[in-house]
């Protein structure tokens, strides 16, 4: 295959205009691995640790539906010191914690798994993840990579790359923690203004793929009401109710105080033609999207 001809998917899926809303995987619990070498392609599990080490924290994060990142700083920069782990949640009342730790030998990493059974602790800074595992996905190095460059620059002590959150169609992709935000579509420019936005307790509709603790209608509920409406806080607005009729969800969101406004949105859910989703995919795959089909103000 010549380059002229190669494919990208990030490419194929914006010219096809897929739908960002709805597209977050759901979690509110995560792992980071601090590794700075090469990355493989199927990320921590790829790494050669003894198989024991990396057998007890997998079952720990399973339990409860931890997602495993490997991270490292932009351009692989070899910081002084052991490397880094964390365990970052995203608790149902909104609070936020975290537990940070270091590890020179496998055997270090076990402390993720004490980590996973502990509360965690309030305060920290939040966490800038942005997806560059070019043995993934090749859109996610060659998109991902400029704008970590960027946000590195503007918060380095924030801003992490990261290895596959999901969505590789959609790169750049960054994810926001432990508020479990996702945006897509960034390039350089747009993910300073986006993440500046976020930090500053404004998100926005532009490049939002989901709230984590959503599931993906109600994602695209709230990406529906952001648009319409405009920024808002994280937590500006609660789903107050969720039925489905088949294909065709009923959401109801209503805003926290001081605001006081609630909303009804149908949202519904069907799969799109095949596509490959993927660089590296080798047959087409239906995703399904989640069309917002009525917005009514309560």
């Amino acid at each position: 295959m010549t380059a002229a001809a190669r494919f990208f998917c990030a490419e194929a899926a914006g010219a096809r205009g897929d739908p960002l809303a709805g597209t977050a995987p759901y979690g509110s619990v995560w792992i980071l691995v601090e590794y700075r070498g090469g990355w493989p392609p199927n990320g921590f599990d790829g790494l050669d640790l003894e198989p024991h080490i990396k057998g007890l924290v997998f079952g720990a994060a399973q339990a409860v539906r931890a997602r495993v990142l490997l991270i490292r700083r932009h351009g692989r920069l070899m910081p002084d010191g052991p490397r880094r782990w964390a365990v970052l949640r995203h608790g149902v009342n909104g609070a936020y914690r975290q537990r940070w730790g270091t590890w020179d030998r496998a055997e270090d990493l076990l402390g993720i798994v004490d980590a996973l059974g502990a509360p965690g602790e309030p305060g920290h800074p939040p966490v800038v993840l942005v997806c560059a595992h070019g043995l993934h996905d090749v859109c996610c190095a060659v998109r991902g990579r400029p704008v970590a460059q960027a946000l590195s620059a503007r918060w380095p002590q924030l801003v992490w790359e990261c290895t596959h959150v999901g969505g590789d169609r959609f790169a750049a992709n960054v994810v926001l923690l432990p508020d479990g935000v996702y945006y897509g579509r960034l390039t350089a420019r747009s993910s300073v203004t986006t993440v500046e936005e976020h930090l500053a307790d404004r998100m926005h509709a532009d490049h939002l793929r989901g709230y984590t603790d959503l599931f993906p209608p109600q994602q695209a509920a709230v990406a529906a009401v952001l648009r319409r409406f405009g920024p808002a806080g994280r937590h500006a607005y609660a789903v107050e109710s969720t039925t489905r009729d088949q294909d065709r969800w009923r959401i109801r969101l209503a805003a926290r105080p001081p605001r006081t406004a609630s909303f009804d949105i149908e949202v519904r859910s069907h799969r799109a033609p095949p596509y490959l989703l993927t660089c590296r995919g080798r047959s087409s795959s239906s995703a399904v999207v989640h069309e917002v089909t009525s917005l009514r103000a309560g």
